[in-house]
């Protein structure tokens, strides 16, 4: 038997965990949904050329083209009848995966070989679909942004009026209450809808347009008439669900396309990163704590803790996606002419994993929006250590209105302003500025009203107004508009695992 030592500097046995001996990829693994997964799988990929092929057969036999129905019909049958296995084989043969893919399509409507892949080149299967799939992938994203800002709205209504320290540079500053902070947050989500609606709606097909851009082939299988090739670009696109094409091409659909998309992508995750890390701070400050599941393990050393792990998973996704329009913006400016293929192993990288992320990312903010808990009496405690020195400008007016002399009473509360920050600093003891207000004769006219003038409530402006307004002349017109209700009571077909 191998000692100890043998074991540390020798080699995985061969028998060992056979089956796992290949790299497996996070995102997909351990963290992308069913739903988003399978927009960008094979299965969605390879059934979508063949319904291009069957768009193109189509509108090829309308305008003329000697196409039977019995070739149209058995094309039709077998979309989803793809033996990926033959598709490998005739890749493996002809070095080629879309002719691989028209033979194995080929073999399972063999009336139609003939006419499959008619005038096109591999382009018209692969671009058109990239723009199928991040069409149906944006879809789901715009969505899960709906079903996050529904769920947000709640948390923000619920605590409109609880007051809360408000922050700049980190430090205490004016106060502003917890659901007007949340909606900050939805502020930008709002944007990232938009932008994310923009963008789906204007996303044009790539069309048919042959090898260079220029048509040359489908205006050869019309005998020269430009109408009708015209007319099988504007058909194929109808078909296909698309309001239009692009007007003007290369091989491939301009990968500005690309960089549009991603930089879409890339906000909502600065959106969701910036929300996550205030949580993460204020889960810092025991003001409130992401949702905490029973027998949950917070740190395996120090069985106390309760780490903000879904809020840390949303920064930690959402700063990759952040970094994927740079690859985006090199690939667009580095095609050459009318096509080159460097563009093409980063695509297939950058493209589904932009979505496969953001897509987690959005499941991760509802699932921490639902179940955020809040403790009042902690941020309460926060209030009060910083209010009374917020206070002073309010007592000072109240102290001259009941007579006193400004200039005086001015000096007495600096004096007790330095006085109570130095306990505070320098003792580590609560702010006890008020409690030197109170003992001073000065302000003896204005002792009764103390525990008025330093009610929270008083200090937070407009934020519970501004909530109001927020949600009835952003929030709830967008939600009702697109049937926000409707979609929260659909289940979500994958949790959030921690």
């Amino acid at each position: 038997m191998a000692s100890p030592m043998d074991i540390l500097a020798g080699e995985i046995t061969d028998d060992a965990m056979p089956d796992h001996r290949m790299y497996e990829h996070p995102l997909v693994k351990r963290y992308a949904t069913k739903e988003m997964s399978y927009v960008w799988s094979p299965a969605m990929k390879f059934s979508s050329w063949r319904k291009l092929w069957l768009a193109l057969a189509t509108a090829e036999k309308e305008l003329g083209i000697d196409i039977t129905d019995e070739q149209i019909s058995e094309m039709a049958a077998n979309i989803y009848n793809i033996d990926l296995e033959v598709a490998d084989r005739y890749e493996a043969r002809f070095r080629h995966d879309v002719m691989g893919h028209v033979h194995a399509f080929g073999d399972a409507a063999p009336s139609a070989m003939p006419i499959i892949h008619l005038g096109a080149t591999s382009c018209y299967v692969g671009d058109n679909t990239d723009l199928l799939q991040i069409r149906e992938a944006l879809r789901i994203i715009r969505r899960k942004i709906l079903r996050v800002l529904a769920t947000m709205r709640k948390f923000a209504v619920k605590y409109k009026d609880l007051p809360t320290l408000g922050f700049t540079h980190f430090q205490p500053a004016q106060l502003t209450t917890v659901g007007k902070r949340c909606t900050i947050w939805m502020q930008d989500l709002v944007l990232d809808l938009e932008a994310v609606t923009r963008e789906m709606d204007n996303l044009p097909m790539r069309g048919v347009k042959g090898t260079t851009g220029t048509q040359a082939s489908f205006l050869e299988l019309f005998d020269g008439d430009h109408a009708k090739v015209k007319e099988l670009n504007t058909k194929v696109c109808d078909f296909m669900g698309f309001k239009k094409a692009i007007a003007v091409s290369g091989q491939t659909y301009t990968r500005k396309i690309d960089f549009n998309v991603l930089s879409v992508l890339s906000g909502v995750a600065q959106s969701a990163y910036k929300m996550a890390g205030d949580i993460r701070l204020l889960a810092n400050l025991k003001e409130v704590e992401e949702p905490f599941a029973k027998g949950q393990i917070g740190s395996s050393a120090m069985a106390y803790k309760r780490n903000p792990m879904r809020s840390e998973r949303v920064c930690s996704i959402a700063r990759y996606v952040i970094g994927l329009p740079v690859s985006a913006a090199n690939t667009a400016a580095n095609q050459w002419f009318e096509r080159t293929l460097d563009d093409s192993a980063i695509r297939r990288i950058i493209l589904p994993e932009g979505f496969l992320a953001v897509d987690v990312v959005l499941n991760l903010l509802e699932n921490i929006t639902d179940g955020l808990h809040v403790w009042p009496e902690v941020i309460r405690a926060h209030v009060m250590a910083e209010l009374p020195f917020m206070a002073t400008e309010v007592i000072l007016m109240e102290g001259v209105k009941a007579g006193g002399d400004r200039q005086a009473l001015h000096e007495a509360i600096r004096v007790h302003s330095m006085a109570a920050g130095a306990v505070v600093k320098g003792e580590g003891k609560p702010n006890d500025l008020i409690e030197r207000i109170r003992k001073d004769p000065l302000f003896e006219s204005v002792w009764s009203k103390l525990d008025t003038l330093i009610e929270p409530s008083l200090f937070v402006g407009r934020a519970p107004e501004q909530v109001d307004d927020f949600m009835e002349t952003e929030i709830d017109p967008l939600l009702e508009a697109n049937g926000a209700e409707e979609l929260l009571s659909v289940p979500s077909t994958d949790g959030v695992n921690v």
